[in-house]
């Protein structure tokens, strides 16, 4: 798997991690995608999707949610329509984030978190957070358009210290060395 993969529609972004210990709080973590302006790609995003919204025209949403980890396979599942995205976007940034209710928690303290990006049967990703162990948020990767108007993912593991307010303004930031 290359870590730039040409992608042609339909993707998913899908999370999964073991619920909480019993009688600890619920760990929930959710999958948050921003879009940038072809204008401003590194800029400031035009809209933020997560759990709690959609892209104003229904080209990225969550099909599936959890707020505890419980249930078989992926509980989290985000689904973007890149080929029917305006033209006026040339970059979407995803990334996952972990609410901070009831103390500090980074990957590290989650049980068998994963991250899979798929388009169809094409596993674009597959990342367990281990190289992100101590942080609070994650970026997953990148979908940047290329000068012929076609997508392209880059996977882009990084993580962040911040709650997942402050990791959807920042997630789309260049790296500094």
């Amino acid at each position: 798997m290359s870590s730039i993969s040409k992608v042609q529609g339909k993707v998913e972004v899908r999370l999964r991690w073991d619920p909480s210990p019993w009688g600890q709080q619920p760990r929930h973590l959710d999958i948050v995608a921003a879009t940038y302006s072809a204008d401003a790609p590194h800029g400031r995003p035009v809209y933020v999707v997560h759990s709690e919204s959609r892209s104003p025209d229904g080209t990225i949403n969550m099909s599936r949610h959890s707020e505890t980890g419980q249930g078989y396979g992926y509980m989290e599942v985000m689904v973007l329509e890149l080929d029917r995205l305006a033209a006026s976007f040339a970059r979407v940034v995803v990334g996952v984030a972990i609410h901070q209710n009831g103390g500090t928690r980074t990957f590290g303290d989650l049980s068998h978190a994963r991250t899979l990006v798929v388009e169809g049967y094409k596993e674009l990703l597959s990342d367990d957070f281990a190289g992100v162990a101590g942080s609070t948020a994650a970026t997953v990767g990148e979908f940047t358009k290329d000068a012929s108007g076609a997508w392209e993912f880059r996977a882009m593991v990084r993580g962040f210290d911040s709650e997942p307010v402050g990791f959807s303004a920042e997630m789309g930031s260049v790296p500094q060395p």
